[in-house]
């Protein structure tokens, strides 16, 4: 960094001393000069983008905000797990003969169940989803599977054609996959030829 030298017309960087021991001239330096060195790196939108995703904070967020919601975030998260503590905890009390419920005593009951309440219709959900999908598969015309096999075929055969020229020596896994599939994928397409209407769901 370069020290400035202040005179009657104006600013200016002083005589410096070259390796050869020659000097260099003073130079005049205009009011808002900002010198090489220190001038800020230029740096594109997207490493701003990826320096911001190292540093966890998403792009365009300020930091400070960032920290302040992450840390507002893990209070609520202990408050909510000291209340599920006491919650579990605290046994219900026995009632005294005689003694209506108060409306606060059940209004506070749904909401400790509410996330077992949750994880059941999660659950059920599930498995609702997974009985459908086993029951009812898709319908596929033979056509269309006809038309996909055929697919697949030209591509083992693009792939087999590459080998053979020499154009391609390592095949990666899913090429490998697809021709060793080639005898069942013409298995298939003759079943469907012979006999479509078996195929059809």
């Amino acid at each position: 960094m370069s020290t400035y030298l202040q005179s009657s017309e104006g600013k200016f960087i002083p005589a410096t001393k070259r390796p050869d021991g020659t000097w260099r001239k003073a130079r005049r330096v205009k009011d808002g000069y900002v010198p090489q060195e220190e001038v800020p790196l230029y740096e594109s939108k997207g490493k701003q983008i990826v320096a911001q995703r190292q540093s966890g904070v998403p792009p365009g967020m300020c930091p400070v905000m960032a920290a302040e919601a992450k840390k507002e975030r893990e209070k609520q998260e202990r408050t909510r797990a000291k209340k599920l503590d006491k919650d579990v905890g605290r046994q219900p009390k026995a009632p005294t003969p005689g003694v209506a419920a108060t409306p606060a005593s059940t209004s506070q009951a749904p909401k400790s169940n509410q996330p077992s309440k949750s994880r059941e219709v999660d659950a059920i959900s599930k498995t609702l989803d997974e009985k459908l999908k086993l029951d009812a598969p898709p319908e596929v015309d033979a056509a269309k599977q006809l038309k996909k096999l055929r697919k697949k075929i030209r591509e083992i055969e693009q792939i087999e054609i590459r080998i053979k020229a020499g154009e391609q020596k390592k095949l990666d896994k899913d090429q490998l996959d697809k021709v060793k599939k080639k005898p069942e994928i013409l298995r298939q397409i003759r079943d469907l030829e012979t006999n479509p209407a078996q195929h059809r769901s």
